[in-house]
């Protein structure tokens, strides 16, 4: 049983009058009537008020003890973790055709305020993202006669080479994300992302240019490109570690003196995408004006317009009179997939902390081991900085440290509980103190975090920015195309109690099974919703028995049967491995995998109960099946999520179905189940002679129910619908010819 928290005296204030009301007759036989409102029953509940007050302090004597242990152990709290995203500036001015750069730290405003974590350079031009989309089958049906006349002009005909007509076609429209993402290499017949960079009038092009091909300072001009990768789950058997980046190339387009397209290769100055690997942005260098053009886009003057390696065909005039110079986006090497849900420029990362400077935090008292409260919590460390008053001197930065105990005796240091927002000095033994009277200052300190910074897009509508002269910027849009992610509040103090039996059990080490599944319940900044083990498994190789190997398999938490199945993204899987990584003995090998789902649909005919509503009826079957086949809890047998490598049968669905109110039995008396096959499903025929159906799972498998149909009055199809997939055409990359009108 679990071990309950003492009261030292569980005595209510009702308890107290009650019992001083029963001791009456044997002190005070005379007083027969203690009723309300008498002089004498008011000081017994006088009293009885006293005591009650006297004994909650008592009680709280065993919380002081934790509080204390607590202390003793050195378990901080954890901090808030701040959420971020991207936002991307433009300039409300259509005459506008110079650079703005601004300072970092700007205030992005919102229902909770964020700030710029960098400067970012707002260049006076829009992009607008293109792609060569392939035509789609009913396209090129239409317009096979189209394709026909294509091949003539481009190829020579039939003998020549394949061309793979396109259409100009707008990528994250409106500047809106793809949230299933966009994947350069399979949607597209070039395996590129062009960018059109437009300036807002026509006449404003050529100041552009310069713009673009000169900074203020005369040095090369940085355009900022904020990028949102599509993450994916990795397969099963791969090995999660730090990602490789993605190799890629951004070129931008020029002229030569033959009026050809050129291509220049844009050098990286900062990279916080870490290669197209996570939410970040890529400042890239542009050249000097002199290599920044565009080609000519009328097919009626040039026939090659579009084609081949050319950029996109504009067939808005309008658009292509504003068009400075295009922007490419191609993988360098040989890729299967380059995914991303968002792409846009003048971008600059935000975070929800909040910068303050020049704060009087205390002043000393000259005592041993003194505590200062900061102007705020959940403090980030790295850009603390503390100044202390010394005599003669001024105020001069001391040293963060994480352990006063490794501090020498003259040593300006303090600590930081970052939770807390409190600063901790030494004593005199093990770091200096500071003198009597002096002041203590935060020079910058950086601070806050939490949930309510989780917000959808659209949220973030105004900014306060100077530039680097210090002078306000006006007239500045801002635009949150992404949601502001990964806030979390900081720790309860009921939170860290409940982990000091854990911290004891696994000493923050990874050695037993437990051990592993409480790491990684326990991984911060994520919410996870299952741990399942696979000891001895290595996941590469699909091979059980494998002497030092640990496989740890989570998911994330998800509402019960909200389609579509949980599935643990990379970040995820890969902060689960960061924690445990650095907790696991040395000759551990270490994976860290989501499940395979294996896709499985369901038919069952039921016949409805008299007094039941048949789509009620319906509608409870399949939240049945859903729940009792989900992989988190309540799902499964047990509650805690259908279990690993178990079979699927039919007589357990069955069962299942049966119990929903309202179904009087099974029609047909079994239900189908189908296994997803080449994109289509097929029938499970029975597997022994008592027509039971079932389908096997591996370990490291679970069910994912895709399709479920069930009817009434009626026996279970015997068929379900699947989905077809049509494959890309490749070949010479054609525009297809517009209607043009001289």
């Amino acid at each position: 049983m679990p071990i309950p928290v003492p009261r030292l005296d569980d005595r209510s204030f009702d308890d107290l009058v009650a019992e001083m009301l029963a001791r009456i007759p044997a002190h005070t036989n005379e007083w027969t009537n203690p009723r309300l409102g008498d002089p004498g029953r008011t000081m017994i509940e006088l009293f009885a008020w006293l005591a009650d007050t006297m004994l909650y302090r008592a009680n709280l004597i065993p919380e002081r003890q934790r509080l204390a242990f607590l202390r003793l152990l050195g378990l901080p709290m954890r901090p808030a973790i701040p959420a971020r995203t991207l936002i991307s500036l433009s300039v409300d001015d259509d005459a506008q055709t110079t650079a703005t750069i601004l300072r970092r730290q700007a205030t992005v405003k919102g229902p909770v305020n964020f700030e710029t974590r960098t400067e970012v350079t707002v260049l006076p031009v829009t992009a607008e993202a293109y792609y060569k989309r392939p035509l789609t089958e009913a396209e090129r049906g239409s317009m096979m006669t189209v394709i026909n006349n294509l091949q003539q002009i481009y190829v020579g005909g039939a003998a020549g080479p394949s061309v793979a007509p396109y259409v100009t076609t707008a990528a994250f429209a409106g500047g809106a994300p793809e949230t299933d993402g966009f994947d350069i290499i399979t949607r597209t017949v070039d395996k590129c992302l062009w960018f059109a960079l437009l300036a807002a009038k026509p006449e404003n092009v050529d100041a552009i240019k310069a713009t673009l091909g000169r900074s203020a300072t005369g040095s090369q001009q940085l355009m900022s490109i904020g990028i949102m990768p599509s993450i994916t789950v990795p397969a099963l058997f791969e090995d999660i570690g730090p990602r490789a980046a993605l190799p890629h190339l951004w070129e931008i387009t020029g002229v030569d003196a033959n009026k050809e397209t050129i291509y220049r290769t844009l050098d990286v100055f900062l990279d916080t995408s870490a290669g197209l690997t996570q939410r970040g942005v890529q400042r890239l260098a542009l050249p000097s004006k002199e290599f920044i053009g565009k080609p000519d886009n009328d097919v009626r003057r040039i026939l090659q317009a579009g084609t081949g390696d050319e950029p996109p065909r504009l067939d808005d005039p309008k658009k292509a009179e504003r068009l400075v110079a295009w922007i490419r986006l191609r993988p360098s090497k040989k890729l299967s997939s380059m995914s991303l849900s968002w792409v846009g420029i003048n971008a600059v990362e935000v975070d929800q902390r909040q910068t303050l400077t020049g704060r009087i935090a205390g002043q000393s008292d000259g005592s041993a081991d003194q505590i200062m409260q900061l102007p705020g919590q959940s403090v980030e460390a790295e850009t603390l900085e503390i100044q202390v008053e010394e005599p003669g001197l001024g105020y001069r930065t001391w040293q963060q440290i994480e352990d006063l105990n490794l501090a020498g005796r003259d040593s300006a240091v303090f600590s930081l509980d970052s939770e807390a927002g409190t600063i901790k000095f030494g004593d005199r033994v093990r770091g200096r103190v500071p003198e009597p009277t002096s002041r203590v200052r935060v020079a910058t300190m950086r601070s806050g975090g939490g949930r309510a910074g989780n917000l959808p897009p659209g949220s973030l509508s105004d900014i306060t920015a100077f530039d680097l002269d210090g002078a306000p910027v006006s007239r500045l849009v801002v635009s949150q195309p992404l949601p502001a992610e990964g806030g979390e509040d900081a720790e309860t103090l009921d939170a860290a109690e409940r982990r000091i039996p854990d911290l004891f059990r696994h000493r923050d080490r990874a050695v037993t099974e437990s051990d592993y599944r409480i790491l990684a319940a326990q991984t911060p900044g994520i919410q996870v919703g299952r741990v399942e083990l696979l000891p001895r498994f290595k996941p590469q190789q699909r091979r059980p028995n494998v002497p030092g190997v640990i496989t740890v398999m989570t998911l994330p938490y998800k509402a019960p049967a909200e389609a579509p199945y949980p599935r643990a993204d990379r970040p995820f899987l890969e902060s689960v491995h960061a924690y445990i990584d650095a907790r696991r003995p040395l000759g551990t090998e270490l994976y860290v995998i989501s499940c395979e789902y294996i896709p499985i649909g369901v038919s069952v005919g039921v016949e409805i109960a008299d007094g039941f509503d048949r789509e009620q009826v319906l509608k409870g079957v399949r939240d049945a099946l859903k729940i009792f086949l989900w992989a988190l809890p309540p799902g499964g047998l047990q509650g805690g999520g259908w279990q690993l490598g178990r079979t699927v049968e039919d007589r357990e669905l069955e069962m299942t179905v049966a119990r929903v109110p309202g179904v009087q039995s099974l029609l047909g008396n079994r239900l189908r189940l189908f296994k997803r096959e080449a994109n289509t499903w097929q029938l499970v025929l029975p597997s022994n002679t008592n027509g039971q159906t079932e389908i096997a799972l591996e370990d490291w498998q679970l069910p994912e129910l895709l399709s479920v149909v069930a009817v009434g009055d009626d026996g279970p199809p015997d068929t379900l619908s699947g989905v077809g997939l049509v494959d890309g055409d490749t070949g010479l990359p054609v525009p297809i010819v517009p209607e043009v009108c001289d």
